[in-house]
């Protein structure tokens, strides 16, 4: 099984939907319905992410995750909520969270956003990677091909990290938009995909017309291939 994941909520019906759901996608999940029945989870065993409800019946959903954050700071959170003000979820960041879902929401989604959100944190416990002829710096968010420095966006070094970190798997462009994009209202966003793809080859392979380390999948998305070096 995969990462561990505590998911909070008052609900049962939504725990078991979150429950069945992360379980297909090979995560394994402890669940709490209180804010003290949490605590006795993060005591008997520390997850990867926290799932964190804010409408809890003992506790403020938003006063809990701030005091779980300076805990345990080395926790993703992802809070859940049916607060979709603007304001909500600005406090919410505010106060330590790594990401706001507002319900109902999509499961594809939160996958992407869970993945992300854990992608983000082993990033910082990762020092240097290397990949056929590229060596990638985790912590200094640097990239060396052929043994030359690559000056690369921001946004395209997350995206070759999200290619690397799934090399040999099929990535779909709403998958990719999901896990990189926070917002769904990019115009066009398959193209914007397309033109970082783009962009990204240009710096990255050697033959950009003919790349070895970013393949397309013809009506599918992309797919990273490990190339020995």
């Amino acid at each position: 099984m995969g990462n561990r994941i505590l998911a909070i909520d008052d609900d049962p019906d939504i725990l078991n939907v979150l429950k069945a759901n992360l379980e297909l996608h090979d995560f394994q999940v402890d669940s709490a319905m209180t804010c003290e029945e949490a605590k006795t989870r993060l005591r008997e065993a520390l997850p990867d992410l926290i799932l964190l409800d804010l409408m809890l019946p003992d506790c403020d959903g938003v006063i809990f995750c701030e005091a779980l954050k300076r805990e345990y700071s080395q926790i993703p959170v992802i809070m859940l909520t049916a607060r979709d003000r603007v304001s909500d979820k600005v406090l919410g960041l505010e106060i330590g969270a790594d990401d706001y879902l507002v319900k109902p929401f999509e499961t594809l989604e939160l996958i992407a956003r869970i993945k992300a959100c854990l992608r983000r944190y082993k990033q910082q416990e990762r020092g240097v990677v290397r990949i056929g002829e590229i060596v990638i710096d985790y912590q200094g968010r640097t990239v060396t091909v052929r043994e030359k420095p690559v000056e690369l966006t921001a946004k395209e070094f997350d995206l070759l990290c999200f290619l690397v970190e799934n090399t040999g798997r099929v990535l779909r462009r709403d998958v990719i938009r999901k896990s990189l994009w926070k917002s769904s209202n990019i115009y066009s966003w398959s193209r914007v995909i397309d033109v970082h793809i783009q962009h990204l080859r240009t710096k990255i392979e050697e033959n950009p017309s003919s790349p070895k380390y970013i393949q397309t999948v013809s009506g599918v998305g992309y797919k990273f291939i490990q190339v020995d070096s």
